[in-house]
């Protein structure tokens, strides 16, 4: 009796043993590897987010005329931060590229109220206005390179749930879904025109 339980135990040991070797618990460390690149993602994202009012206000008090730029920033800022998001995001390609729109729309509006400063040369001496656009530049930065991050992140968690082993483990035991990775926006493949 005491022979075959210890039997068994031998048994489910080597079976525990067998499975964790064999990449069983790859899917969900690398599913929580990206979903914290996402989260940092949307960190970077709300960072910016948060220095586009103070880069509005000090830009309004030089460029009254340029009302309709301000107004597109500060609709396309209020757009990306509604957006409800979650985990679930990653692995809903209609979600994922509903969010990716929003904020390459509040990055193309941004771009042109940068542009604007620089028709209001007392604006681009003021120290507020270069602070803050300091700030965004590194903030864009930050940004480009948490989505990289998290493309490396979604690549290893999509390679794992697509080949063998990992797939039988995805399917059998963690019901895994392939992630969404960014996509170029359309027409960045295309130089800008740069006129003097």
């Amino acid at each position: 009796m005491i022979l075959k339980t210890v039997q068994k135990w031998v048994a489910v040991l080597a079976i525990t043993g067998c499975l964790a070797g064999c990449g069983i618990n790859n899917v969900p460390t690398l599913e929580e590897k990206a979903k914290a690149q996402w989260a940092q993602v949307q960190n970077e994202y709300q960072r910016r987010a948060d220095l586009i009012p103070n880069l509005v206000e000090t830009v309004k008090g030089y460029a009254k005329q340029e009302q309709d730029t301000l107004v597109a920033v500060i609709e396309a800022r209020a757009k990306a931060t509604q957006m409800k998001i979650d985990a679930t995001t990653i692995t809903d390609p209609e979600k994922f590229k509903h969010f990716q729109d929003a904020q390459g729309q509040l990055g193309a509006a941004l771009g042109r109220l940068i542009s604007v400063s620089e028709q209001y040369p007392d604006l681009k001496s003021n120290q507020n206005f270069l602070s803050l656009q300091a700030q965004l530049e590194g903030t864009e930065n930050r940004i480009t390179v948490a989505r990289r991050d998290y493309i490396g992140a979604v690549q290893a968690y999509n390679t794992e749930v697509r080949t063998f082993p990992g797939t039988l483990w995805a399917k059998m035991f963690w019901g895994a879904k392939v992630m969404q990775e960014f996509a170029a926006a359309s027409g960045s493949d295309t130089a800008p025109k740069v006129k003097f």
